[in-house]
């Protein structure tokens, strides 16, 4: 099959929308799930036991999502070989998803529910592992600052989504996991409906200019050391605010988190889609992540210096800005290194692995550091290493 190649330098910005809805699509597919559904669900099934079958449930997941993108990543790759392309497997893994929702559903006990469970993990990387690969495939260099602050659009609509599914007290829980993979599909499905255009190369392929393989070693150590903080953060931002608030009562932190997760993810938007555009239009994305680590690394200190609720939701804003600029636009950073086109779905999947390892370090790097009362060291040593996130990827040679 021939390939028909996108020649002009530029996606439309029909594309670029339709791209970053369909990859909130693939974040939808999972986090009300990972955040709110299934506690509710393993609760139900496990009782007593439900902080033990719930870790198990986060360990096995995290492992069956990881080895899943790397393998559906490189079968992929193969599929694009053989001029198959990539959407279809995001067809037949968005039909999985929906299975393996309604396995979740069904499921009665413990064991069922964790096999349930590694199944959607599996099938919902079928989603995401070529979905990440369009992007790399589909939207040019010069578009991909922009591309890349688009998608940080997608963990607040999946918040959303989460919020209103929980306040949805009138449907039970088996509606509520119909609707995710509902909505996954719908977000999807215009992508699915485009016509691949890859991007046609500038010549032959020996003669594009080369990417030294260390390059995709030091974005995804960059990557790694900044996402550290964001999973830590994740687990004990509760508990981090209850030592800072001594008097407010718990349930009153709660309801103030809600609020607090809505602004602090909502307000780097467009300063992440407006980064993205200056990056493009400057050729360098290098700066800026140097930069938004500074910030992220800024507000972590903020949090460990704070003294009340305000000081310390106020930092964690500053640090969600830095964080969620660092991310979007080391995503689109890091498809300009990957070293053969050929494998690009594989080398993502190895990247999606700074994704899965800091929901294990982080948590036990706080616990090791941090006691109920005190966050200040763990904080600390979370904002060194997120800037050391930001210098380690200046160190990368890119393209220009």
């Amino acid at each position: 099959m021939k390939a028909h190649f996108n020649t002009p330098e530029h996606r439309s910005t029909w594309f670029l929308l339709i791209y970053a809805l369909g990859y909130a699509g693939g974040v939808i597919g999972y986090l009300p799930l990972l955040t709110l559904l299934l506690p509710i669900k393993v609760d139900a099934v496990a009782g007593s036991a439900r902080l033990d079958v719930f870790a198990l449930v986060v360990v096995l997941g995290s492992l069956a999502a990881s080895l899943s993108y790397i393998v559906f990543g490189w079968l992929t790759d193969r599929s694009v070989e053989r001029g198959g392309g990539r959407r279809r497997w995001m067809l037949g893994g968005a039909i999985a998803t929906g299975l393996s929702y309604a396995t979740i559903a069904a499921a009665e006990s413990a064991v069922a529910l964790v096999l349930a469970v590694v199944a959607f993990q599996i099938a919902v990387n079928i989603v995401l592992a070529p979905l990440a690969a369009i992007m790399a495939d589909e939207v040019p260099d010069t578009q991909k600052g922009v591309a890349g602050g688009l998608l940080a659009l997608a963990n607040p609509v999946a918040a959303a989504l989460s919020a209103v599914l929980v306040g949805l007290s009138s449907i039970g829980s088996d509606a509520r996991l119909a609707i995710v993979p509902l909505a996954l599909a719908l977000c999807v499905m215009p992508l699915l409906l485009t016509k691949a255009r890859p991007i046609a190369p500038a010549g032959p392929t020996s003669a594009l200019p080369s990417v030294p393989p260390r390059d995709l070693v030091l974005a995804w150590s960059a990557r790694l050391l900044v996402q550290i903080a964001g999973s830590a953060l994740f687990v004990y931002l509760f508990y981090y605010l209850e030592s800072v608030a001594r008097t407010v009562p718990p349930a009153t932190i709660a309801a103030r988190m809600g609020v607090l997760m809505i602004v602090a993810y909502v307000v780097p938007l467009p300063v992440a889609v407006w980064v993205g555009w200056l990056a493009d239009r400057w050729g360098r994305t290098k700066p800026f992540l140097l930069a938004a680590s500074a910030v992220g690394a800024a507000g972590l200190v903020g949090m460990a210096l704070a003294e009340d609720f305000a000081t310390a939701t106020a930092a964690f804003c500053v640090y969600t800005a830095g964080a969620s600029v660092f991310l979007a636009l080391h995503a689109s950073f890091a498809m300009q290194l990957l070293p053969n086109a050929r494998h690009r779905g594989r080398d993502l999947g190895l990247i999606n692995l700074t994704n899965t390892l800091p929901s294990m370090l982080g948590p036990a790097l706080t616990w090791l550091l941090a006691t109920p009362a005190d966050f200040d060291a763990v904080l600390l040593v979370l904002a060194a290493l997120t800037l050391c996130g930001g210098f380690v990827i200046q160190a990368a040679t890119g393209r220009r």
